[in-house]
């Protein structure tokens, strides 16, 4: 969980601190009428680095086990406004000529510089390669394409699962080539204006590092065989848009389709999680096919990935019934387990 300072509006209206963060990974929200504790495995409050985030959320882990075969997969979640693209990106700001300070990189920019430390230490011949799309109104957009954004199609089969068609893979070797693409795609990126949020995400994105990996030193017997053993492994990292409602952003027209199908993605997914929370003897068919974020996500969510769920919530009394909404997701998705 990770608490983001109250705004300068929000101070300046007088709304209340109602978010504690109790240490030891629980926090307690108080207000008129609620009062209630969580417990997660790590909280960070307002006051936490982007760096003790990466390092306390064990983000570190998630890159080794990547880069192992695993496939690992970090999502943000929470109301619109509370900090979710921050965590993963840092300042909205930033372009190739104006880098965020170093101090203000999110999750992914240091997930990179750890995958391509990683890469150089083991020795071993990694291919690295990215892909990122945008779910805008239930469609696929591919945001490295450049030009004007067109729909591709989402397929089954049954040896890849739900994948993409066409979609444009691009290899890189550095720590520049693949933060200039994540940026490129970002500004290709929907995002409005509205009540919540001056810069508000209207779409699910989804950046995927392939890792693919050959081992140097193959034994003997490899040798024989002819073949050389090589791994595939993915980190994936899913910036949500914001759960919200509609009377309060002030949406009308074009901005409240969006968030209607918003809402609608992100209740499949929720539904998708508390059926997976409950005990393996329970479970009934899992809603995959609900959404197009559901489908993609479905390896990561209950099939053989590593996920890591960061929710981001604000700590202001005006945002209470949709904080203490985004806790008891989180909730949920902690009872999840998956076997990779």
């Amino acid at each position: 969980i990770r608490v983001r300072p109250l705004t300068c509006t929000e101070t300046r209206r007088g709304d209340q601190r109602v978010v504690h963060s109790l240490g030891d990974g629980a926090v307690h929200v108080s207000a008129a009428r609620h009062d209630a504790t969580f417990g997660f495995s790590a909280v960070f409050d307002a006051g936490a680095s982007q760096e003790a985030v990466f390092e306390g959320s064990g983000m570190r882990r998630l890159v080794e086990l990547a880069i192992d075969g695993f496939s690992c997969t970090v999502f943000a979640f929470g109301q619109t406004g509370s900090g979710k693209t921050y965590t993963l990106m840092g300042p909205l700001a930033q372009s190739d000529t104006q880098p965020a300070s170093p101090a203000l990189l999110g999750l992914m920019q240091r997930s990179f510089t750890c995958l391509l430390e990683q890469s150089r230490s083991r020795g071993s011949d990694l291919a690295l390669s990215a892909s990122y799309l945008e779910i805008y109104n239930e469609q696929i957009r591919d945001l490295l394409i450049p030009g004007p954004p067109c729909a591709l199609p989402l397929r089954w089969s049954k040896t890849r699962g739900f994948y993409v068609e066409n979609q444009l893979s691009v290899e890189f070797d550095s720590l520049e080539a693949i933060v200039s693409l994540l940026l490129q795609g970002s500004q290709r990126r929907r995002t409005s204006a509205h009540a919540l949020n001056r810069h508000s995400s209207r779409s699910h994105a989804l950046l995927t590092i392939h890792i693919r990996s050959r081992a140097h030193h193959p034994p003997p017997w490899v040798l024989q065989a002819g073949a050389c053993p090589s791994k595939q492994g993915t980190l994936c990292f899913v910036d949500l848009a914001g759960s919200e409602r509609v009377k309060e952003t002030g949406s009308s027209g074009e901005l409240s389709v969006e968030a209607n199908s918003i809402n609608r993605s992100l209740l499949a997914l929720g539904h998708c999680i508390s059926l997976l929370a409950k005990p393996r003897g329970k479970r009934t068919h899992i809603p995959y096919r609900d959404s197009k974020l559901t489908r993609l996500l479905a390896r990561s969510l209950g099939g053989s990935g590593i996920t890591l769920m960061v929710a981001c919530i604000s700590p202001s009394s005006r945002c209470l019934s949709e904080t203490l909404s985004t806790l008891h997701y989180a909730s949920r998705a902690r009872r999840v387990t998956s076997r990779p």
